[in-house]
């Protein structure tokens, strides 16, 4: 069909965008802070080595964070994130278990925080989307990461990022559920971008959109797989 063509050529833009931000990221005037360490390894990297090189380099500048200001939230958010990456990368239950107990101590304290919600309705779709074996062993539950993803877009206002990742995470996780999808992309294609990550899911809405408008859930549910993080390491 035509709109593969389409949807192709829009990716490699995209990729070719994000390229370039970690350029800029990892330019030597500015020390690249745990959450740009993250983003790289999860949106801008195509190789699983470095990937995890810099989910560790993140985890540990969290760390040391957490060391000079343990009440510092920014640092124990992306120290909860990074492991939680570590586990995706490393297939270790541990590590997976740790990130989901801290997330969830974390979106207990601060509970109309968006990305807290985004964060931990991700664990669980995650898991779900790496079967059945990680999701029982885990204790991944889909009405959880439903929830947390949904609460995500109703405490995330107007940011493209809410949208735009919960567009992918309900496609993904349900692929006949086109309509659902399509909305939250249509509305992130939309919305303002304040920020890389809603630059990045803005761009991501956009390719989804040739998909879904086409009525694929299949392949927008493909395709969903590939813009979520690590899903470039599978090339």
């Amino acid at each position: 069909m035509l709109w593969h063509d389409e949807e192709n050529r829009y990716v490699t833009s995209c990729w070719k965008w994000t390229a370039a931000a970690a350029i800029v990221a990892a330019a030597p005037s500015q020390a690249a802070t745990p959450r740009e360490l993250l983003v790289q390894a999860a949106f801008q990297t195509t190789d699983e080595d470095q990937a995890l090189q810099l989910v560790n380099q993140a985890i540990a500048q969290a760390e040391a964070g957490l060391q000079a200001n343990p009440r510092d939230r920014e640092a124990y958010f992306q120290h909860a994130m990074g492991i939680g990456y570590r586990a995706k990368l490393t297939r270790k239950p541990g590590d997976a278990k740790q990130s989901r107990r801290m997330l969830e101590q974390y979106v207990l304290q601060n509970p109309r925080d968006p990305e807290a919600q985004l964060a931990i309705g991700g664990w669980h779709l995650d898991a779900i989307a790496d079967g059945f074996l990680a999701a029982t062993v885990l204790g991944a539950k889909k009405d959880m990461g439903v929830t947390g993803i949904d609460r995500s877009v109703q405490f995330g206002g107007d940011r493209a990022f809410f949208k735009g990742f919960a567009a992918m995470m309900h496609i993904r996780l349900e692929p006949k559920n086109v309509a659902v999808a399509r909305g939250l992309a249509e509305q992130a294609a939309r919305a303002p971008t304040p920020t890389p990550l809603d630059r990045i899911a803005k761009r991501d809405a956009e390719a989804m959109l040739i998909p879904l408008r086409a009525g694929d859930g299949k392949a927008a549910a493909q395709l969903a797989r590939r813009l979520l993080p690590f899903g470039r390491l599978d090339d």
